[in-house]
């Protein structure tokens, strides 16, 4: 009679079905003894029917329910309204006796309520109803509302009885929850352990679009993307002269730091090959091709310049020649999406105009940031740039029009607050913006006294 619902699949179908028959069982007995003890006292056959009835029954809709478990879906519905008809139909046949009368009709709704809330109550309530208005056809209930002891003592052991073992049966359930709530909590907690681990290894633009749910899958798309590469020269040299764990430590220090430059500026992480960095802007998420590219741009301005502070760590650390960033940037149609096979993808992109981003960061000088003329169409009304011209590209049959960014336009004239210049034997890195007020003499007379020097040699 009550509807023992599945606890988040850790109970089973079978399951379900046996606890049904258990606590149908129970209530038909409490039913069956109140009948017993009423057609014993009035040698009523009719009684003896119904209560043999009873006892059978729950055999039988156990027997219904696993034989026709696909063809009926609401089948625990169902025989919960009969349940509540079949009590309606006792309590007609034994007059309404009092204390029965009101212990199975709390027995009818508190099911009901256990069961489903309030339509359930409602519906079992309508079939209990129809279960009395049923019986009267056949037996007309002497409505003297009685408190005859032995009836009211065999609904009062059978109710009891299954109280007492839904008590215990809920007690164990509430037990089993908590074990498997528990269970639930540390296996979440693992998967977002295994979810931060895997972050590591990707993009967060892509991490962040498969959490939410997105397609994994083989499939690739034609859009137009700012591709960004960079490298560092000189790093091999620095290889072969540092330990492998100073020199560990130095290129995680710096791809993290970078890394966290590329995430400021939403570019999505293609991959590191030992100190080269591959960024793209325009997938998954896109602002524009315009603003794409400026951000593409920007992040580059921005490495180039933190790169500079990275520097004076490592003089510290005994790097005694200053790695310089190289950098590739252009602008284009790539194909971009999944490659690889359906156990092992790569999120990557492809392409002419990848290419090309690659073969400007090649011919880049150290600190220098080379873009395409596709790139310096849509950033020049924001970025300085200066034209470098035309240069053979390899993989490419005609010259390539390049062009190198400076910095930003609201850097530059009379308001520049960010100044390089490099040459053999000097270099000149200076922010004015992060330039503390009390070293600002002491930088000037450095200058000055660098500038007597020179003209002196000249």
């Amino acid at each position: 009679m009550l509807n023992i619902r599945e606890n988040e699949g850790s109970v089973s179908s079978e399951s379900t079905a046996r606890n049904q028959y258990l606590f149908r069982t129970l209530s038909c007995i409490a039913a069956a003894a109140t009948l017993y003890t009423t057609a014993a006292e009035s040698l009523n056959w009719t009684i003896y029917g119904y209560a043999l009835f009873t006892l059978v029954y729950p055999g039988i809709s156990y027997q219904i329910t696993k034989a026709f478990e696909k063809q009926l879906k609401n089948k625990v519905q169902w025989f919960n309204a009969a349940d509540a008809a079949l009590i309606g139909g006792a309590l007609t046949l034994i007059d309404f006796s009092l204390l029965p009368t009101i212990m199975f009709v709390a027995l009818v709704q508190f099911n009901a309520l256990v069961a489903g809330g309030g339509i359930k109550w409602r519906n079992d309530n309508v079939a209990f109803i129809a279960g009395i208005a049923t019986m009267t056809l056949f037996h007309e209930p002497v409505l003297t509302f009685s408190n005859d002891l032995a009836i009211s003592k065999a609904a009062l052991i059978g109710i009891t009885s299954y109280f007492c073992i839904y008590g215990l049966f809920m007690h164990d359930a509430v037990r089993r929850e908590r074990e498997n709530s528990k269970v639930f909590k540390e296996e979440h907690i693992a998967l977002q352990l295994n979810n931060y681990k895997l972050s590591k290894y990707i993009s967060p633009q892509i991490h962040q679009q498969i959490m939410s749910g997105r397609d994994v899958r083989l499939g690739t798309q034609r859009k137009k993307l700012t591709v960004f590469f960079s490298d560092l020269k000189e790093f091999s040299t620095l290889a072969e002269e540092l330990e492998a764990e100073p020199l560990t430590e130095l290129l995680n220090t710096y791809l993290t730091e970078m890394s966290q430059i590329a995430q400021r500026y939403d570019g999505t992480i293609d991959k590191f090959i030992g100190d080269a960095v591959m960024v793209f802007f325009g997938d998954p998420e896109s602002d524009g091709a315009k603003m794409d590219a400026m951000k593409a741009v920007g992040m580059a301005i921005a490495m180039r310049k933190h790169l500079r502070k990275l520097q004076k760590q490592w003089r510290l650390q005994g790097v005694s020649k200053p790695l310089e960033m190289r950098i590739g940037i252009n602008t284009g149609y790539c194909t971009v999406g999944n490659f690889g096979t359906e156990s092992r993808m790569d999120y990557t992109v492809l392409g002419t105009e990848v290419n090309l981003a690659s073969r400007l960061e090649a011919a880049a000088q150290p600190g220098q940031i080379l873009v395409s003329h596709t790139t310096y169409a849509l950033i020049k009304d924001r970025i300085m740039c200066r034209k470098v011209g035309q240069i053979d590209v390899k993989g490419f049959s005609q010259p390539v029009t390049v062009y190198e960014a400076l910095d930003w336009r609201k850097n530059l004239g009379g308001k520049k607050s960010f100044i390089e210049q490099y040459a053999d034997g000097f270099s000149l890195h200076m922010d004015l913006d992060e330039l503390k007020p009390k070293d600002r003499a002491e930088v000037l007379k450095a200058l000055k006294s660098a500038a007597e020097h020179l003209q002196q040699k000249g």
